[in-house]
């Protein structure tokens, strides 16, 4: 066991030499309570343990590079048939930005830029991404200043990602919530496409700039928590958020004044009314923020005391900051429309101000003017599904790691987005979808997947709920294909698709895609293996690992590649005791076709 804990470096029997936190050493030297690395180095640990003179054991070169400070060195101390001996293992890591050139280069000597550019869109990260700004602009200046300019040798290219390694490593180890990136957009895109063949469905045409939108306008985005992005179809289209817009400005105002304080003036109860009915609760306050009167109050709440102008400015910031720095725009003529047909929203403003429903000293003509100014505010699919992500993620704005809402701010609007967000819909979406959403009369639909992604879907047709048609069909869809209903993942229930998992039971497809690309001599394969972490040393029930089917089938280059990058070991043993080298030397073909298999292992063990 460890020093301090019933064992000790000289007494314990398991063989290996131990490192421990602070205590004694015995007269030979050895650790007996668990000395601190400065006091106890491993060469010592194996020379006391073991009552062996050390340079039996090792060689003088170990001592040295452990002197030097190298990081790199190994030490292996292992009980055989003829006693303890001692393996130093000497040579540098591959780097993060080496396993990424090996990776994308797939053999080569340069990498073509479009290639890193395809490998990096194919994650589902853009260049545009901010996170990214500094590797693309190094790619940029590479472009602009070498001779050669569409090709990246290794230096040029670890010059170019060393900013941003930690994330292309991510990216590139399928460490993202949704790994297999590309098989589950292509779900996305056959559920656009089926959500499509829709038709039926009117233009809102309460006011004419709604009603210039084409039917045919059909766009969906997504933005996962970790900035992976995906659009299909009519995604950079500006369209206004009308009723999308209040869980945001709900969001705003937990955030700055906390829940106690908003749910003074408004409940959290739907109403089963329509949206727009002058109604209110049994304590004469709106029944929620997702309905006008309530929304019409929560906009009231904002940044109290200041002019519309500043008001306005405030929101515009933070919508910008949810939005990672995206489109968000405004639509004039919208607000000017709105206000000229706002005589239903006027009457509920009234009938508020009549229940004393808004905080005192409040100019209630001057708050419905800010609420149609929110409405009319502008966003595409795009920027709209960064929103969505934003509240999916926590507060935290995905694509620029920005913290823009509290927790409590999200928790909060993300309940009522999913009890009260559909209008007189929102139970049977409740019922059917079981996430978070929130429709608009523009033919909006902002969806949550909490912890996984945020998505904007855009129709204009509505139907009698005032719902985007296509945008039910594809929510309906999407959560029949995926198991990202709340209630998905109880036991004994029908299994979905999950695209948080890779498919197939991991561990035997692990192994099996490793020997078989062993067996092929797929170099390639292996090197995506390495960078996305799997473990090269991994066997097979018959204890076999990659490097003894390489050298069985006289694959030079994969048993260069698991000694040299990998850094394997290179005497596993199978059920069998057969060595890797045992493999290769049973035929005199496969001897001949790694002739330096030997000079090649002992250039990395010396005994």
């Amino acid at each position: 066991g460890p020093c301090g804990e019933g064992g000790s470096g000289a007494g314990a029997g398991t063989g290996a030499a131990q490192l421990g936190q602070g205590g004694t050493r015995d007269r030979a030297g050895a650790c007996l309570g668990g000395c601190l690395p400065p006091q106890c180095t491993p060469l010592e640990e194996a020379w006391g343990a073991h009552a062996t003179p050390l340079t039996d054991l090792c060689t003088g070169q170990g001592q040295a590079a452990w002197d030097s400070g190298c990081s790199s060195l190994f030490f292996v101390v292992a009980l055989g048939k003829g006693g303890w001996w001692c393996k130093i293992k000497q040579g540098l890591l591959p780097s993060l930005e080496d396993l990424l050139f090996y990776t994308i280069a797939e053999g080569q000597e340069k990498i073509p830029v479009h290639k890193f550019i395809t490998a990096l869109k194919s994650t589902g990260l853009r260049t545009s991404d901010p996170r990214l700004k500094e590797c693309m602009d190094m790619l940029r200046l590479t472009l602009q200043t070498t001779s050669d300019g569409v090709m990246l040798d290794k230096e040029l290219f670890k010059k170019c990602v060393q900013s941003n390694i930690v994330l292309l490593t991510q990216a590139f180890r399928r460490k993202f919530v949704i790994p297999d990136f590309m098989s589950f957009t292509s779900h996305i895109d056959e559920l656009y496409e089926s959500a499509k063949k829709q038709s039926g469905g009117k233009v809102a045409d309460y006011i004419p700039q709604l009603a210039k939108f084409s039917p045919d306008l059909w766009g969906v985005s997504l933005c996962t928590v970790d900035g992976q992005r995906h659009s299909v179809g009519d995604t950079k289209v500006p369209f206004c958020l009308q009723s999308c817009v209040k869980p945001l400005k709900y969001a705003i105002s937990v955030n700055d004044l906390g829940t106690e304080y908003v749910h003074r003036y408004v409940g959290k109860e739907p109403s089963g009314l329509r949206f727009n009915k002058l109604f209110l609760n049994e304590d004469d306050r709106p029944h929620n923020p997702m309905v006008n009167a309530g929304a019409i109050v929560v906009t009231s709440l904002i940044k109290q005391g200041v002019s519309n102008a500043e008001k306005f400015d405030y929101v515009m910031q933070f919508m910008n900051k949810m939005a990672g720095n995206e489109y968000v725009g405004f639509s004039n003529a919208t607000f000017q429309s709105e206000r000229e047909s706002g005589d239903r929203n006027f009457a509920i403003g009234y009938y508020l101000k009549e229940k004393k429903c808004f905080p005192e000293g409040t100019d209630m003509v001057a708050i419905l003017d800010f609420y149609f100014q929110l409405c009319s505010i502008e966003v595409t699919c795009e920027s709209a599904s960064v929103m969505a992500a934003t509240l999916a993620n926590g507060g935290f704005c995905p694509i620029t790691g920005e913290r823009v809402l509290s927790p409590e701010a999200v928790r909060n609007t993300l309940s009522l987005m999913h009890s009260c967000g559909m209008y007189d819909f929102s139970g049977q979406f409740a019922f059917h979808v079981g996430l978070p959403a929130k429709s608009g009369v523009a033919g909006g639909i902002i969806l949550v997947v909490p912890n996984v992604m945020g998505l904007m879907c855009w129709s204009p047709p509505l139907d009698k709920m005032g719902n985007s048609v296509k945008g039910i069909h594809f929510c309906h869809d999407l959560v029949g294909l995926c198991n990202f209903h709340n209630y998905d993942n109880l036991r004994h229930f029908a299994k979905k698709l999950d695209p948080r998992r890779e498919g197939g039971d991991q561990r035997v497809k692990s192994v099996i895609n490793l020997l078989f690309a062993a067996y092929t001599g797929d170099v390639s394969a292996l090197r995506r293996f390495a960078l996305s972490g799997m473990d090269m040393e991994q066997r097979d029930y018959d204890s076999r690992t990659a490097l003894h089917v390489a050298a069985a089938e006289g694959h030079v280059e994969v048993v260069k590649f698991l000694l040299e990058a990998c850094k394997v070991n290179p005497f596993p043993k199978d059920r069998w005791n057969n060595t890797p080298m045992d493999e290769n030397t049973r035929s005199s073909i496969r001897l001949q076709r790694i002739p330096t298999m030997e000079k090649k292992i002992e250039q990395f063990i010396k005994i």
